[in-house]
């Protein structure tokens, strides 16, 4: 459906509430499709394709508020569920920081045409997506020392949202998104190494080749073969590219407002504190073009742009919706999310980093002796003190240079040193929502042999 076509049913949903006895309310409806081809040894191995469309309630009676959901676009079914919303808003707890944006507040752009999310062809055929599936897969196996592709596939999704609200906004945008991927294995039994190399945009003909998906993906798990573990010691640590935006995604949970309201973060005491190394500056961009996690106006209707979170190392602000704003007697920094079945909650989308003067080879070269981390897996990280420790996987560097594959090991530190003592390379694909290169951090403990 259009955008156009979901905005009945979000106007029907706030003329029932309001019937219903709500003070105010906002409606979401989404509108999916989604498919997903996946091959094994040169068949097809799995199919799926759903659609649907999801409608979801907020109302407020009073300071009390209530989300209900549905699949159903039914009349009646519209009005059970403002009767319903309303019923268990006047159950609720109070909550006085609940409510709608002011209308002064509202964003003027009630579309995403500016941002470019949505490919205007048609959808996929899903014997086109098999046979980028197929593709993937036959190109990773031409490379010697593959033993098996363990997964090939191609997916594809288009989404349509509207909100509307009793305050006057009214806005909706579309996004899709495609995507190859494959997994390979290099060896046997115990010995056996997996790697992995995948693409995603939101327009098809900016996605990558699926021979040179596949082709990535085998370079990389041949890379791995002969893995063990590294010493044990405190030695730098290089965050590849590919994984170094979790890095940075812990410092963006610790400044999300709403960790800050509750008293449960590190960085709680750090507004207009430095946390990167000076010169350092970490941008969030909801209007990039082409990029999954932009947005013309956020989940309340507020009108999204550019915010510096971190100016030349010195942490600026929280991530806000109105709600946290109000807990924290401070604007809302338009960054609230919502799904159909809960209430907004504030969230960063696209994120740069700055990039720094070499390539990831230079950030090697400077490391000298260490650790260089292409995947990792768990996770135990103290949100109240930082303290640090992940499962990791990569590569042993000697002098500059890369001297053997390495696995089973972990890494430990606290988040407040190695962020503030970070190093970024200029190596970050422009085209990710979070943009961010790899990363050099000194000092941490590796527990392996």
């Amino acid at each position: 459906m259009t955008d156009t076509a979901l905005a009945p049913f979000a106007q029907a949903l706030l003329e029932a509430a309001t019937r219903a006895g709500a003070d105010a309310a906002d409606a979401l409806v989404v509108d999916g499709t989604s498919m997903s081809i996946g091959v094994l040894n040169g068949t097809l191995e799995q199919a799926e394709r759903s659609e649907g469309i999801e409608l979801g309630l907020r109302v407020l009676v009073g300071q009390r508020q209530a989300c209900v959901s549905a699949s159903d676009t039914e009349a009646a079914t519209l009005t059970e569920m403002a009767e319903r919303a309303v019923a268990m808003a006047r159950l609720a707890p109070e909550d006085p920081y609940a409510g709608l944006a002011d209308p002064d507040q509202l964003s003027d752009v009630r579309d995403g045409a500016a941002l470019d999310m949505e490919d205007p062809g048609q959808d996929p055929d899903p014997a086109r997506m098999e046979d980028m599936a197929l593709e993937a897969e036959a190109a990773a196996l031409k490379i010697d020392g593959i033993s098996q592709v363990s997964t090939a596939g191609a997916g594809f999704s288009r989404r349509r949202i509207y909100l509307a609200a009793t305050n006057g906004f009214a806005g909706g945008y579309g996004r899709s998104d495609f995507g190859v991927h494959c997994v390979a294995i290099t060896g046997e039994g115990t010995g056996m190494e997996r790697d992995y190399y995948g693409d995603a945009r939101n327009h098809l003909s900016d996605l990558m080749a699926p021979e040179e998906v596949g082709r990535l993906a085998a370079e990389r798990t041949v890379a791995r073969a002969g893995a063990r573990k590294p010493p044990t010691g405190t030695y730098p640590v290089v965050y590849d590219e590919r994984i170094s935006s979790a890095l940075i995604g812990h410092l963006l949970s610790a400044t999300n407002g709403t960790s800050i309201a509750r008293g449960a973060s590190w960085a709680r005491e750090l507004l207009g504190e430095q946390v990167l190394p000076k010169g350092l500056s970490l941008i969030e961009e909801p209007h990039r073009p082409r990029t999954s996690a932009s947005r013309p106006f956020d989940g309340e209707g507020l009108p999204t742009a550019d915010r510096e979170i971190v100016k030349d190392g010195i942490l600026t602000g929280w991530t806000l919706d109105l709600a946290t704003g109000r807990k924290l007697s401070m604007p809302s920094t338009a960054s609230a999310t919502r799904g159909t079945g809960a209430p907004p909650s504030p969230t960063v989308g696209n994120a740069r980093l700055a990039a720094g003067d070499v390539d990831r080879d230079g950030l090697l070269a400077q490391m000298g002796t260490g650790l260089l981390i292409t995947s990792m897996i768990g996770s135990s990280i103290n949100a109240t003190t930082g303290d640090y420790s992940r499962g990791a996987a990569g590569f042993w560097v000697e002098n500059g240079e890369i001297a053997y594959p390495v696995n089973e090991c972990t890494v430990a530190g606290n988040l407040r040193d190695m962020l503030r003592g970070l190093v970024p390379a200029n190596d970050a694909r422009g085209h990710l929502s979070r943009v961010v290169p790899s990363l050099l951090v000194e000092g941490l403990t590796i527990a392996g042999a």
